[in-house]
């Protein structure tokens, strides 16, 4: 009866263990927010460099699975090439080694106060008590995060010391003594390894639960170093069943991640083996304590970047080899759902996606402003290329966009997501407008309409008001700058009343029959264009001013703005009067 509720004991620890762990990497990943995707993206240029950042950020998240999960998402994404990958994958296997040496602070002996400060009995409580205080009491995000991150350290090491308690009665058990004995037959013990972490599929829980055995003063050196062999192995299922589906790059990077992981295993063990042959090792029957196991992990890792790392090309070679090249087309995912198991990566490249499509939008509108000053059909079809992009981003943006409302997110992580929620549609519409500015001047090239000089002048101060304020919405847009944002009303007012005064200007000319009433179709049709098309750009900016900070909606922060009864309502004015010195017409003729 005492194995049942052993047995139980033993797995309600491995639950709150895994759930520690769980809870420590997903409130890492909060904090750290986005930045995690800048860093490794932008700075992975070559695999030294790209290794010391798969370290960094592994040792924050607190699993290498998820990091190379991450990194097949990138590479499937295209914001990674396969070359990038391989040193940010070696980085994470070491990297998650920081997790066995926390765990190993069970093993601390001594009656000094440091090192029973240090004792997880001890410690654990301490920063449970801190943590709780900050979660609940702290206004502060990332307190609350920090807070959440130290509960998370608190149910890690406790679920341990309920493992290592549970497993106390195997030191007595014979059969369990004969089982260790039998997993240092190198084979056995590697296919052991790999088969208990692919199954928790994290080998940082499987590192803990060998540490935990250790209490049984069953786990010996000969014992311990195949199964932490083919621990490393059994971590990468994880990576390869992230690539499934993906293209062909992308399950290139898992390959890789396998074949470091195999051939570092390979090498160590062929290596030890074979000159245990000739030598005896005669440290193999000795008892094992937690920091041994944390030693011998982070030093076989250490060891196999230390010889692979200068072949990471061989690696990719070798990839390639088991992964050809495919003859049919390879399918680049914009927004790679792999990313979603790292909401705060996935918010930033959803940011990204968004970034690209106002940049597509605005270029479409600078192109088809030329049009009107002289078709070009290649122009036009590119304009149109453009305005299927933006329609393209838009659907993937908003099936992906609600499926990341449904995560946990940090507060500033759902101002972003509410944002883009709000503004993808005005962006696309902006592409829209371009395509009619191009339709516009499609039927000026077929009919012969040619505006006089002086509508053409008017035009170009007009086009040029229109494409100031995409830009400087596009810039908000990039970062969510609140200080660019606020300048692109007034700036929207001023092309609302350029549009007018051109409307009117053209009544002018119609009476004194300087222009016809067909011009004046063609006329009306791109000057809406341009009106709505500034019109969108105010929406976005409102959205990032007011939606980012949860304050009012759009259309009442308008109204209380031209109204005075907001307190930036005078620098409002300000600016408007301004702006229209800077597009003033010429002098009618």
């Amino acid at each position: 009866m005492s194995y049942f509720f052993n047995i139980i004991s033993l797995l309600g620890g491995l639950a709150l263990f895994l759930f520690g762990m769980d809870v420590m990497g997903k409130s890492l990943e909060r904090t750290a927010g986005g930045k995690l995707q800048t860093v490794l993206a932008k700075m992975s240029s070559n695999v030294p460099k790209g290794f010391l950042l798969g370290v960094a950020v592994t040792a924050v998240i607190q699993s290498s699975s998820a990091t190379t999960v991450m990194v097949v998402g990138f590479v499937n994404s295209g914001i990674m090439n396969l070359k990038q990958a391989v040193g940010v994958i070696m980085g994470s296997n070491v990297g998650t080694t920081v997790t066995a040496w926390i765990l190993s602070l069970s093993g601390l002996e001594g009656e000094s106060f440091l090192i029973q400060l240090f004792k997880p009995s001890t410690l654990a409580p301490v920063v449970g008590i801190i943590g709780i205080a900050m979660f609940m009491f702290s206004k502060s995000d990332m307190k609350k995060n920090v807070g959440t991150i130290l509960l998370g350290f608190l149910a890690l090491m406790t679920g341990m010391d309920v493992m290592s308690d549970s497993m106390a009665f195997l030191k007595h058990e014979p059969w369990f003594g004969e089982l260790m004995i039998s997993f240092s037959n190198p084979i056995l013990g590697i296919l052991f390894g790999a088969a208990l972490t692919a199954i928790i599929q994290s080998s940082s829980a499987s590192i803990g639960i060998l540490q935990g055995l250790c209490v049984t003063g069953a786990v010996t050196y000969g014992a311990a170093i195949p199964i932490i062999l083919g621990q490393n192995i059994g971590t990468c299922v994880t990576a390869m069943m992230g690539a499934i589906g993906a293209n062909r790059n992308a399950r290139r990077t898992a390959m890789v991640h396998l074949l470091f992981n195999v051939v570092g295993v390979a090498m160590f063990a062929l290596i030890f083996y074979g000159v245990g042959f000739f030598v005896e090792w005669s440290f193999l029957d000795s008892q094992m304590q937690a920091w041994d196991i944390s030693l011998i992990h982070t030093g076989f890792n250490l060891l196999a970047t230390a010889v692979l790392l200068p072949m990471n090309g061989l690696l990719v070679k070798m990839a390639c080899i088991f992964i050809p090249k495919e003859y049919t087309p390879q399918k680049m995912e914009l927004l790679d759902e792999r990313l979603l198991a790292t909401p705060a990566v996935a918010v930033q490249r959803a940011h990204e996606i968004a970034i690209e499509m106002a940049e597509a939008s605005r270029d479409a509108m600078e192109m088809a402003m030329g049009l009107t000053r002289g078709f070009d059909a290649d122009v036009f079809e590119q304009v149109r290329q453009l305005e299927d992009k933006t329609d393209r981003y838009q659907d993937a943006l908003g099936t992906y966009l609600v499926k990341l409302s449904a995560m946990s997110l940090s507060r500033q992580d759902n101002r972003t997501l509410n944002t883009l929620l709000y503004t993808v549609a005005d962006v696309e519409r902006m592409a829209d407008h371009a395509v009619s500015i191009g339709k516009a001047a499609q039927e000026m090239a077929e009919k012969n309409i040619d505006f006089s000089a002086q509508a053409k002048a008017e035009l170009l101060v007009l086009e040029r008001a229109v494409l100031d304020v995409m830009n400087r919405t596009v810039a908000a847009y990039k970062n969510f700058d609140h200080t660019l944002a606020v300048k692109v009303e007034p700036q929207e007012q001023v092309v609302d009343s350029l549009v007018r005064e051109v409307k009117s200007r053209h009544v002018r000319r119609l009476r004194d029959g300087l222009c016809t009433v067909e011009y004046g179709f063609v006329l009306e049709d791109i000057l809406t264009a341009y009106e709505r098309t500034a019109d969108h750009c105010s929406n976005v900016a409102v959205e990032v001013l007011q939606v980012a900070e949860g304050k009012l909606e759009a259309h009442e922060y308008l109204h209380a703005l031209k109204a005075g009864e907001l307190q930036e309502s005078a620098s409002f004015a300000e600016r408007f009067a301004r702006y229209k010195e800077q597009y003033q017409f010429p002098e009618e003729q």
